[in-house]
């Protein structure tokens, strides 16, 4: 059975795409749905609603164009703050609220946000009832292993979420300390899973359908979580699926059909942000698709030189067509 309860949410099956800052704005979500991610959470927003306003966090509010259930993932380190933040949300149409305690950037843990709230249970305890109190949605956290090697005080938090009333809680597979250096580790989070009684997603340097199958087989999770891995290939998801239910491997898509995902990506894109910001940010994710294509870096570089999304989309058209006619490349 490869779906799972999320409150009063049952999922279609366990692939969930990771909040990822500046990343995994609704444009993605929506791809990585289409390419079979069961559940997708929004990017971190700040629990000081002050801010909401600016064009940062103007893309980061609840979007009701999202499958439900809707999940708004929140960071801050005050639970009134954070309650309040989250009674705002419901009220925009949220239906799940994600804490964030697994953030290891420098500006958040400098404000003892993210993964630094590791190191106060007492915190996050206050954190935990504050939130579970304010909303009638569930509540689900983003944890490390701990804080670092020597303090792996990631069971701790996670029998803290469950007797505080979260209804699940994901675990990236590394500590506060590690960052994102390293292997991921997963002994921890087969612990966890065996403690708690609340639903385990696990994350953490899963990279391909074999990587997906052996964390599942290896920490018993109820979900696992992707984030880096699906930048530039969202398809992932439909292969791990494959994979698990019929031990198949599905290739890659088809240069057509990664074009018509890369125009339908993009475009999601300048309808989000608009024209001038939309061209900035859609090279970014032009990039990461870049990185698995032939002759990637001619056509990021020329990508990048485009500042007129419907020059940025014909480039990509141009390039596609190149391959497809053996054509050399020339500019875009």
């Amino acid at each position: 059975m490869m779906s799972w309860q999320l409150g009063p949410y049952q999922l279609p099956n366990k692939w969930v795409l990771a909040p990822m800052a500046g990343v995994s704005d609704s444009a993605l979500r929506s791809i990585c749905y289409k390419q079979g991610a069961g559940y997708a959470i929004g990017e971190m927003l700040s629990a000081q609603t002050h801010l909401w306003e600016t064009k940062k966090s103007a893309t980061r509010q609840v979007n009701m164009a999202d499958p439900e259930p809707r999940a708004i993932q929140l960071l801050g380190i005050d639970p009134k703050a954070l309650a309040d933040a989250a009674q705002r949300q419901v009220a925009q149409g949220a239906q799940v609220i994600d804490l964030n305690l697994g953030c290891p950037a420098k500006k958040v843990c400098q404000q003892a946000a993210g993964s630094a709230l590791l190191a106060y249970p007492e915190q996050v305890a206050s954190i935990f009832n504050a939130v579970v109190a304010a909303v009638d949605v569930p509540v689900t956290v983003k944890i490390r292993t701990g804080i670092n090697a020597e303090h792996k005080n990631g069971l701790e938090i996670a029998k803290i979420a469950e007797g505080c009333g979260l209804s699940a809680i994901t675990v990236h597979g590394r500590t506060r300390a590690d960052k994102f250096n390293g292997q991921a580790e997963y002994d921890t989070i087969a612990l966890i899973k065996q403690t708690v009684s609340i639903p385990v997603i696990a994350n953490g340097d899963i990279c391909s359908a074999e990587d997906a199958q052996f964390v599942l087989n290896y920490t018993n999770a109820d979900a696992i979580m992707l984030g880096r891995a699906v930048l530039g290939r969202p398809w992932l998801f439909n292969q791990i699926d494959a994979w698990v239910n019929n031990k198949t491997l599905l290739p890659d898509p088809s240069l057509m059909a990664r074009q018509h995902i890369m125009r339908d990506h993009l475009d999601a894109i300048y309808r989000l942000y608009g024209e001038t910001q939309g061209v900035r940010i859609a090279r970014k994710h032009l990039g990461w698709y870049a990185q698995h294509l032939p002759a990637g870096d001619r056509l990021r570089q020329m990508f990048n030189r485009l500042d007129v999304s419907t020059k940025q989309q014909a480039c990509i058209d141009k390039y596609f067509d190149a391959l497809d006619t053996r054509l050399e490349l020339e500019s875009c």
